[in-house]
């Protein structure tokens, strides 16, 4: 499980940093200064989600199954979160209006405080 974890960390954080760097380099010229501050918000938190899994992949006394949870809470989240912001924040590009599944980031954000919930509670019980 952990070298799964820490490929998806991996991924995680070399999308971050492409996204982040189109988000500061080529997204400005397209949409408002508004939508490059959401879609700069959704990097920010997919980098911090990409650190945790690498942190995850190294902790001792973590079981399998939690670290299996929170892996999963934390891809869940971070597809939802950051991706729907990503969306919302390009929206003015397409003809598909992406307000549509704008209740989708709460439900990411969700996922990602119940990883963390799931993970404190762990270290907080292990011996």
């Amino acid at each position: 499980m952990n070298k799964t974890i820490f490929v998806a960390a991996c991924v995680l954080g070399l999308l971050a940093v492409v996204l982040g760097a189109f988000g500061a380099h080529g997204l400005q010229q397209l949409v408002e200064a508004k939508s490059v501050a959401s879609f700069e918000t959704g990097v920010r938190y997919q980098m911090y989600h990409a650190c945790l899994l690498f942190v995850l992949g190294l902790l001792p006394g973590v079981t399998e199954r939690i670290k299996r949870i929170v892996f999963y809470l934390v891809i869940g989240g971070v597809a939802l979160f950051s991706f729907s912001i990503y969306l919302l924040a390009i929206n003015s590009l397409f003809d598909f209006d992406f307000k549509v599944i704008a209740f989708i980031t709460p439900i990411g954000g969700a996922l990602l405080i119940a990883a963390w919930a799931i993970l404190g509670i762990s270290i907080y019980k292990s011996k």
